[in-house]
Parts: structure tokens; sequence; C-alpha cells
């Protein structure tokens, strides 16, 4: 089966270093940038909300750095309408953001709550207000607690609420929102939330992980169903990935094998049911000794492969995989998803993840734009001229505010500037890319690692909630200006 997957090589040319021209991009292509609801939100108990998983998750002593968590983050819930004038500013066209489910819907069952819902209607009428575009997300990350005790995503009934979920935002904010996301990077929730347990919930078990994957597919089909029964005509559904660019560390069959194993894995066991109606042989063949996949019920497989009218694409850098080395245990952390004793590779968990040359990010992982550009191709090959939009790109560095008020970050710079390289050759080469979100607006609570990672175009000092728009959020400003990169 084919992966898209390559031999790494020491002269790999990235998107930066090709000669340097003006890029435009089409004249419809938006540009934004991206956040998501416990990241950003804050008020985590104000206004009828109830806990999620990361409010559980960030409490347990070990689980986040510095102990930090979400109850504040960056106070966007009662700095919406500041932080939408920053938006503005910046000439952002579009703002992706994630409703969290707990505000809307507490405990995941129920009534929905007015008050959440009236947050969510105020922040959008203030966007079209300022003419930025609102892209809803319903889902990134933050589990209700309370239908995580009942079984989380290993729970079939999890799908069904939040269809049930996706039917309450419709109805409210539908009139307004014409792009809508069911869920964000479906593979994090199953696999680090179940698997390795570096996220919320924490959980350990490799059987339920998969069955997870399975539920959080079958919640983007329930989900789809129920939007488009909600929505009125010309909105837009949507599902957004993390897919991996993964290149074998050589063309010898082992390592090839480690790199088909990591690809269905992470890759095809949600873009082929989604966009193909079935699920990886291979994949199913490399965890037969887990699980017979029984969990996968009669006509699931036709909900989940509803048509989407876009797929997010959300890229930071490539891996490179090998076969294991006899004697020598994988690495922990080395795939860029945090260290843990338990693996995230269910199945797989042998592959050993090799570490890039070059100076990485503030999170250890490489910068290799070229691995976007070859990711949207493979997409584009494998399945089809689908609308893309990359819904996150971005990279954590070390920045603070000079003595002069100015926080500047040539790193982010550069990064941005070379990953929209690599999206203009593949629009060049015939990827139908509709746009392109930063991540992220906000300085945010960066999950496992708590407030010490900063990713946001926009300094945020948790201490007074001060914003700062960094040199790259000025830079970025002056791409959207001209809706064009040099590179």
């Amino acid at each position: 089966m084919r992966t898209g997957t390559r031999a790494v090589s020491g002269d790999t040319a990235s998107a930066g270093s090709r000669r340097a021209r003006t890029r435009a991009f089409p004249t419809d292509f938006v540009w934004g940038a991206a956040t998501a609801a416990y990241q950003v939100e804050g008020a985590a108990f104000d206004g009828g909300r109830t806990a999620s998983i990361w409010d559980t998750f960030s409490r347990v002593p070990g689980k986040v750095v510095n102990s930090d968590n979400g109850d504040i983050a960056a106070d966007h819930y009662h700095r919406f309408r500041d932080d939408v004038a920053l938006m503005a500013g910046l000439g952002l066209g579009a703002y992706r953001f994630s409703l969290s489910w707990s505000r809307v819907r507490p405990g995941g069952q129920g009534t929905p709550n007015p008050a959440g819902l009236d947050f969510y209607s105020r922040l959008v009428d203030e966007l079209l207000a300022k003419g930025v575009q609102p892209v809803v997300t319903l889902y990134h990350w933050d589990l209700p607690q309370e239908l995580e005790d009942a079984g989380g995503w290993g729970n079939r009934a999890t799908s069904e609420r939040f269809a049930e979920y996706a039917a309450i935002a419709a109805d409210r904010l539908g009139d307004r929102v014409e792009l809508w996301t069911t869920l964000n990077e479906p593979w994090c929730s199953a696999f680090l939330g179940y698997a390795s347990g570096v996220h919320a919930p924490g959980r350990h078990e490799p059987e339920v992980a998969l069955r997870a994957a399975h539920h959080l597919n079958l919640a983007h089909g329930l989900g789809t169903q129920a939007l488009r029964a909600s929505l009125p005509a010309g909105a837009r559904v949507a599902l957004t990935v993390n897919p991996a660019e993964v290149r074998p560390l050589s063309q010898e069959p082992a390592d090839l094998d480690a790199a088909r194993r990591v690809d269905a894995l992470q890759n095809r066991i949600f873009l082929d049911p989604v966009l193909r109606g079935s699920y990886p042989e291979d994949l199913i063949q490399d965890t037969a000794h887990l699980t017979d996949w029984s969990f996968v019920q009669d006509g699931d497989l036709e909900s989940i492969h509803v048509p989407v009218d876009l797929l997010g694409v959300n890229y930071y850098n490539p891996v490179v995989v090998g076969a294991p080395v006899a004697g020598d245990a994988p690495e922990p952390g080395v795939d860029g998803h945090g260290a843990s004793d338990f693996s995230p590779w269910v199945g797989s968990e042998s592959v050993r993840f090799v570490r890039m040359p070059g100076e990485p990010t503030a999170m250890g992982w490489p910068i290799d734009a070229s691995g976007l550009h070859d990711l949207l191709l493979r997409i584009h090959r494998d399945y089809g001229p689908i609308p893309l939009a990359i819904t996150e790109n971005g990279a954590a560095f070390h920045d603070y505010v000079g003595p002069d008020g100015e926080v500047r970050d040539p790193q982010r710079v550069e990064y941005l500037r070379s990953h929209l390289v690599a999206v203009h050759e593949a629009v060049e080469a015939g990827v139908d890319v509709r746009g392109y979100f930063c991540w992220s607006l906000l300085d945010n609570f960066e999950w496992s690692y708590g407030y010490s990672k900063r990713f946001g175009v926009v300094h945020v000092d948790f201490a007074t909630q001060r914003r700062t728009v960094k040199a790259s959020g000025n830079w970025y400003a002056d791409v959207i200006e001209a809706n064009a990169v040099q590179g």
C-alpha cells in the first residue's frame, strides 16, 4: 500500500531555501488564526460551565508543568471584544475557535445552558461586526467530565451525545456561522488521551484507544448529519486532522514497514473511513492482537463516510521512523507527543522515532517546511481534489517582552514564512488549499506544558493579561494585506 513516505535525506531542500520571489495567493484565500476554548477562555466555572476532562486532569499532581490549569488562561471569556479588535487590527479574515461542550451543555447531556450559548453568540456577533469570519470547532479535546465518567470516547454513547450537542450549537449559531468543524485532531484525543496518557483523561488502555478512535470517527459522521439537518443551505462542514508526514529512515524493508505502521495509525485510521468508507486492512492486522474491531457496528462506516466540504490539516513537523534496534527501547518523547512510559503507537510500540538534525522549536520539534508541501501533495494524490485548509501551523519559541516593550521573534517569522512558501508551492502544483490559520492567535495554556510554551503571534502576560503583538504578528498582518509571501 502506498503511504506517501520517502527516505530521509541530508540534502533535502526546505521550501525556504528556494529562490526568493513574491508568491501571490488566490484572491479568495482565507487568512486566519486559531485558538481552542480550554486554552484561552478561562472563566472555567463561570456562566454555568461545568468541569471538562482537562479541568480534572490538570489538577492531578505531575500531569501539567508547574501544576498549571486553564481556570484563567488568557481570560478570553471576559476580554473577547478586545481580542476581536486585535484580530481586526491584524487584518484577519477568519477566526477559528472551539466551543466548550461543558459551557454549551453542562455535563455533556441534558438541558442546554443559555448563558454559555449567549457567550458564543456575542462572540460571533462581535467577529462579524469587525469583518472577521467565525469558524467554529465543536470539539477540541475538552470532553465533559460526566461523559468520561461514563466511559468517555471508549463508550459508543458519547458519539450520540456529540451529535445532540452539534445540533444545539447549530440551532443557536447556524444563522451566522457558515463554516463548522466537527473534531480537532481526533488522533490526539484517542491515543494521547487513552494510550500514552499524556493528555486528558490520562488513561493507558490500548484497546480503548482504538475504540475511542472509531467512536470519534462515528461522532464526526453523526455530528455532520446533525449539523446539516440544522444548518441553512450553503453552510459548510469540515473535519480537522493532524496527519503526519512520515519518512522512513532508509529504503530498507524494515524501515519502510515502520513508516507504513505509523502512517496507518496516525493518518489512514481517520482519512480512510471518512474519505473512503473503510478502515485500512493493514491497520486491522497490526492491531489484531489487541482487538477484533467488533466495536465497528453495521452502518457505522456509512455514517462516517459522509461528504465533507473541507478537510482541515494541522501541521507542525515531519517525523522520521525506523525499525527497532536490538537491545534499544524506543526513547519516550522523540515522536514529539510528550514523554510517557506508555506508547501512543498501539500495536506498533517498537517503532523507533529518529531525531532530525537542526535547531528545533521550544517544543523540541524539528523545523522542515518541505514536510507540509509533501503532505498536501500526498493527500491530494491519494484522496482526490478535496478542498483543504491549513487549520493550524506555527511554532513555540522562548519569547519575551524586551525593555522597549517589543517582542522580537525572528525564528517564528522564518518558520511561518517558509511554511507559507510550502503552501504556495502546493497550490501551484494543483492542490486546492483554501486558507491558512496560524497557531496561535494568543499565547495560551499549552495542555500538559501549561504556560511554559508560547505559540502566539500575540504575547500574553498571564499575570496582567496584557496583550502585545509580536513581530511575527505584524509580519503576518503584512502578508495578509499583500495576500502574498516572499520566498
